[in-house]
């Protein structure tokens, strides 16, 4: 007779807290995840300082420890090689690291499909003899051609790159396009396509354009939601690269989105809120509250139970 191996939960090792992230409150070690926005909302920068902090072990932003560094492995399916190649530099240059030590290594050839066996193949062989902490696509849409509002021609790419991070430990960090006019959208239902993509993430980074600034949001499948990150594209010497705005202390902050209203209220609660607790302290119309609630429990950072609702367990 043939069966699954079984584990008792508490025969199973822990994770030491400090070896949870790859980049600490941006990246979760092992993640799969998107990085998302609009076009021309930098999400490539982005992309690129994660990929040069992992690689260096300095802080993404200059301002995000990285927890667990190691070699990237990256492919840019829409830029030159020389453009990509002068974008680390840049990047290396804001973040003081020599660009001759970076251990960054790029796929050159122009075409990588996932739709196509051989190049599944082939990507997954290439994974596991370079053996990246972080492997980084840029972008899903140049890696297939398939209709991304299928969600079961969606579904098999990204069970391929989450086979990819579970039997070769790597992190993936796919970069993925939003809907035209989701700026106002939530985060993850601005995404293009099949909701599959939002679902798949366990961190996932957005960006978004206000005015001559970048909003940066974060989502992480086991940790709670943190404030939006104002950022920008600075220009230093030879160095382009984003850089965190610091807030002016004589402005009052953004008023929190309602996902983040919600989820700060039941982390501040001990016991679960019912609907009615929850529209008093978010200050929400109840239809609001509940399709967010809904929104919240799909992508389990949300549980209902019999006497109200709680943060779901990390």
């Amino acid at each position: 007779m043939s069966t699954f191996d079984v584990r008792r939960a508490s025969d199973i090792e822990g994770v030491p807290p400090q070896e949870q992230w790859l980049i600490e409150g941006l990246w979760a070690a092992e993640a799969v995840g998107i990085v998302g926005g609009e076009p021309k909302s930098c999400k490539s920068f982005l992309a690129l300082d994660v990929a040069v902090s992992v690689a260096s072990g300095t802080p993404c932003l200059r301002r995000f420890p990285v927890r667990r560094s190691g070699r990237v492995l990256l492919f840019a399916a829409e830029d030159a090689l020389h453009v990509v190649r002068e974008r680390l530099a840049g990047i290396c240059h804001a973040a003081h690291v020599p660009f001759g030590d970076l251990d960054v290594h790029l796929i050159t050839n122009p075409i990588v499909r996932l739709d196509v066996q051989d190049d599944r193949r082939k990507l997954f062989e290439t994974v596991n003899l370079v053996r990246p902490t972080l492997l980084v696509l840029d972008p899903f849409v140049r890696l297939h051609r398939i209709d991304e509002n299928q969600a079961a021609e969606v579904a098999p790419l990204l069970a391929t790159l989450r086979e990819i991070q579970r039997q070769c430990h790597t992190a993936v960090l796919l970069v993925h396009h939003a809907r035209k006019g989701a700026a106002h959208a939530r985060a993850g239902q601005a995404l293009r396509g099949s909701s599959e993509l939002h679902a798949w993430g366990d961190s996932n980074l957005y960006v978004r354009r206000r005015a001559d600034r970048l909003a940066l949001s974060v989502e992480q499948r086991a940790a709670p939601a943190t404030p939006d990150i104002t950022i920008e594209l600075r220009q230093k010497g030879d160095a382009l690269a984003l850089a965190v705005v610091e807030q002016d202390p004589g402005l009052e902050p953004e008023d929190p989105s309602v996902p983040d209203r919600i989820m700060q209220a039941l982390a501040a609660s001990p016991d679960p809120l019912s609907l009615r607790m929850l529209q008093k302290r978010c200050r929400v119309r109840t239809a609001t509250l509940s399709a967010v609630l809904q929104d919240l429990i799909a992508q389990r950072r949300v549980v209902r139970t019999d006497h109200g609702y709680r943060l779901a367990a990390a």
